[in-house]
């Protein structure tokens, strides 16, 4: 039998996510076929650990890491490809790689091949991503060893957003600042925006070109959009992911006064951004957890510092939610999507009730049924709101989708 197989790579600051499909199959009416998927965890560290499935079945082992090396994730991408020519002819099969990639800069507004040049622009997008960039780098120039002729392909996270106009971009700083350091509202996510804002209009057997939706990637790390005719027009992470609502470890918007006056108590600019973006937003809040499973659990038993976590997330995520409506002509949905987006059916109910002034009330039935199977969407609202549609995202397919259309 031909194969036709795509490799997804997501390099991450400290963990590796790869996924195998084989697209020779595939068609409008057939899904694609996922062969293999695993994350390699904890590569800053002798701990490191990576996980499989396969068959349904998962397989998990510590990998032995030299912790004085920075070759991490070229160790376990090497792991990992000796894992997948020992069940399926990569040599043979594999026709494309995609990769995501954080940070494009205002250089990427779409998917491309990589090439040297291209690389050399990832590369230059650096200093506005250090944690995440070069890992993405270590990946792409790690696979081009093993396969110098194989197409590979960069799906960028902030690609989407490229076309938010400069009013909704633009931060008040002096223009010599915007101008010279690169300043402005990026965004993130875009890649899962883009792929649920598509599900929304076939859902609702509409063109892109008629849809005007919120979505609401709510996870560990958390955004909105706006998204008009397929568009993403406003979002709310900005020059980095810390920008926006709150989130697992994340503070989110803070009053940046609050760096002056932590600098005076005696921290440093490295030791506040460290605490923002590790110790913070639900974790910093509650003193528990980063889990909003833990947490909604901890809330229901009394836990006073969990229930302010939950209620704080919620509030701010449904002022975001509100703030987009402002970017929009006309509000055809809200969608939720992410890992608490698409399973926390308290967090649902609570954001959506800040936000009756959108029209948007939800159905408690629908919403704790929470069983969307092999649908696109399920609708959680009343019959007099707007619609509200749970949508499980997934960035891996629109990365193999990309990856297609461009070998």
């Amino acid at each position: 039998m031909n194969h036709s197989y795509i490799l997804v790579i997501n390099c991450g600051s400290s963990s590796l996510k790869f996924a195998l499909y084989d697209t020779h199959t595939q068609s409008d009416f057939k899904p694609l076929n996922l062969l293999s998927e695993g994350i390699s965890e904890q590569l800053n560290n002798n701990s490191a650990r990576i996980t499989v499935t396969q068959n349904s079945e998962k397989t998990s082992k510590l990998l032995e890491l030299n912790k004085s090396s920075n070759e991490f994730h070229a160790k376990s991408l090497e792991y990992i490809l000796t894992f997948l020519n020992q069940h399926f002819q990569l040599r043979e099969g594999l026709k494309g790689i995609g990769h995501r990639v954080v940070h494009g800069g205002s250089t990427f507004s779409q998917s491309v091949i990589i090439t040297e040049h291209v690389l050399q622009q990832i590369k230059d997008c650096v200093e506005l991503a250090p944690l995440h960039n070069p890992a993405n780098i270590t990946g792409i120039e790690s696979l081009k060893a093993h396969f110098p002729k194989l197409p590979q392909v960069a799906v960028f996270d902030t690609a989407f957003h490229q076309t938010i106009p400069d009013f909704a971009y633009t931060y008040a700083l002096p223009k010599a600042w915007s101008n010279n350091y690169q300043i402005r509202r990026y965004g993130f996510h875009g890649t899962s925006h883009r792929f649920v804002s598509q599900q929304a209009a076939s859902y609702f057997e509409k063109q892109l070109s008629e849809l005007s939706v919120i979505t609401a990637h709510l996870g560990n790390g958390a955004s909105v959009a706006a998204v008009s005719k397929g568009e993403s027009v406003d979002t709310s992470m900005g020059l980095t992911p810390l920008e926006g609502l709150v989130m697992g470890t994340r503070s989110g918007d803070i009053d940046p006064g609050i760096f002056d006056y932590l600098s005076n108590k005696g921290l440093s600019i490295s030791e506040i951004n460290q605490v923002l973006n590790k110790k913070s937003g639900l974790l910093g809040i509650s003193d528990l957890s980063h889990d909003m499973r833990t947490l909604c659990d901890a809330a229901e038993n009394g836990h006073k510092d969990a229930q302010l976590a939950l209620e704080v997330f919620c509030f701010k995520a449904a002022k975001h939610i509100a703030a987009m409506a402002v970017s929009l002509k006309q509000l055809d949905a809200l969608v939720f999507t992410g890992g608490i987006g698409e399973n926390a059916v308290l967090v649902r109910k609570m954001i959506v009730d800040h936000l009756s002034i959108l029209g948007l009330e939800i159905d408690t039935l629908k919403n704790e049924t929470n069983k969307i199977d092999d649908a696109i969407a399920m609708t959680i609202n009343t019959s007099k709101s707007r619609p509200i549609l749970i949508i499980p995202t997934d960035e891996e397919a629109m990365i193999v989708s990309d990856t297609l259309q461009l070998i």
